[in-house]
């Protein structure tokens, strides 16, 4: 479900779907968990192949980021498409998560 590398400390998390609803959030919480156990625990998550988002799936995206928080790490977003920005910054998810336009953004 998610394609990662590591790149100056940040661990990229490229989401292969194109919807990230109910059906895929468990399995994508699982393994952003994995990564943070492991000790990956700054992490970007890319939402550039990524269509639709529903609420059962950023209640996941919130849940990972506690975890983070807890093992001293973050989570933040990147690639966002317009709708996903919009909805993002709507319910004022862009008041939890760092938001970046392009990966480079991230690492500069």
């Amino acid at each position: 479900m998610i394609e990662t590398f590591t790149h100056n400390n940040y661990t990229v998390a490229k989401l292969q779907i194109k919807e990230a609803n109910l059906d895929v959030a468990e399995q994508f919480k699982s393994e952003i968990l994995q990564l943070i156990d492991k000790g990956q625990n700054q992490i970007i998550v890319s939402f550039e192949n990524v269509a639709y988002v529903d609420s059962s799936f950023l209640g996941a995206l919130v849940s990972v980021l506690k975890y983070a928080m807890s093992k001293n790490g973050d989570i933040a977003v990147a690639q966002l498409n317009k709708d996903i920005n919009n909805l993002f910054n709507l319910i004022r998810m862009n008041k939890v998560f760092k938001i970046y336009n392009t990966l480079p953004d991230v690492f500069a």
